[in-house]
Protein backbone atom coordinates (compact mmCIF):
# COMPACT_ATOMS: atom_id res chain seq x y z
CA UNK A 1 0.00 0.00 0.00
CA UNK A 2 1.19 3.57 -0.54
CA UNK A 3 1.47 5.94 2.05
CA UNK A 4 -1.30 8.00 0.28
CA UNK A 5 -4.19 4.74 1.06
CA UNK A 6 -2.84 4.48 4.46
CA UNK A 7 -3.33 8.50 4.83
CA UNK A 8 -6.72 8.22 3.59
CA UNK A 9 -7.42 5.06 5.87
CA UNK A 10 -6.33 6.91 8.89
CA UNK A 11 -8.28 9.88 7.69
CA UNK A 12 -11.63 7.96 7.11
CA UNK A 13 -11.05 5.78 10.72
CA UNK A 14 -9.43 8.72 13.18
CA UNK A 15 -11.47 11.72 11.55
CA UNK A 16 -8.28 13.17 11.54
CA UNK A 17 -7.12 15.91 8.99
CA UNK A 18 -4.69 14.52 5.79
CA UNK A 19 -2.31 16.98 6.78
CA UNK A 20 -1.92 15.54 10.42
CA UNK A 21 -0.82 12.38 8.38
CA UNK A 22 2.94 12.55 8.41
CA UNK A 23 5.42 9.53 8.59
CA UNK A 24 6.31 10.31 11.74
CA UNK A 25 2.93 10.99 13.33
CA UNK A 26 1.87 8.96 16.48
CA UNK A 27 -1.77 7.21 16.56
CA UNK A 28 -2.20 8.33 20.05
CA UNK A 29 -0.36 11.59 20.60
CA UNK A 30 -0.50 13.36 16.89
CA UNK A 31 -3.84 11.61 15.54
CA UNK A 32 -6.02 11.26 18.56
CA UNK A 33 -6.61 7.64 18.14
CA UNK A 34 -7.73 6.09 21.77
CA UNK A 35 -8.17 2.30 22.11
CA UNK A 36 -10.94 1.92 20.41
CA UNK A 37 -10.16 4.27 17.46
CA UNK A 38 -6.79 1.43 17.16
CA UNK A 39 -9.09 -1.41 16.90
CA UNK A 40 -11.31 0.04 13.86
CA UNK A 41 -8.13 1.32 12.34
CA UNK A 42 -6.81 -2.37 12.57
CA UNK A 43 -10.15 -4.10 11.00
CA UNK A 44 -9.85 -1.03 8.16
CA UNK A 45 -6.05 -1.95 7.76
CA UNK A 46 -7.47 -5.53 7.95
CA UNK A 47 -10.46 -5.33 5.24
CA UNK A 48 -8.41 -3.30 2.81
CA UNK A 49 -5.21 -5.44 2.77
CA UNK A 50 -7.55 -8.79 2.85
CA UNK A 51 -5.35 -10.09 5.72
CA UNK A 52 -5.94 -10.42 9.54
CA UNK A 53 -3.59 -8.71 11.92
CA UNK A 54 -3.22 -9.78 15.32
CA UNK A 55 -3.47 -8.16 18.74
CA UNK A 56 0.35 -8.41 19.59
CA UNK A 57 0.85 -6.36 16.37
CA UNK A 58 -1.41 -3.77 16.62
CA UNK A 59 -0.28 -2.68 19.77
CA UNK A 60 3.67 -2.26 18.19
CA UNK A 61 1.83 0.06 15.41
CA UNK A 62 2.71 3.41 17.57
CA UNK A 63 3.59 5.60 14.29
CA UNK A 64 2.60 6.24 10.75
CA UNK A 65 6.00 4.66 9.63
CA UNK A 66 4.93 1.81 11.71
CA UNK A 67 1.83 0.98 9.89
CA UNK A 68 2.83 1.49 6.54
CA UNK A 69 5.87 -0.91 7.22
CA UNK A 70 3.37 -3.47 8.94
CA UNK A 71 0.92 -3.94 5.76
CA UNK A 72 4.00 -3.47 3.14
CA UNK A 73 6.54 -6.14 5.06
CA UNK A 74 3.64 -9.21 4.32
Amino acid sequence: MTFEQIRDILVDTLACEAEQVTMEATLADDLGADSLAVVELTMALEEATGTTIADEDAVKLKTVADVLAFVNKG
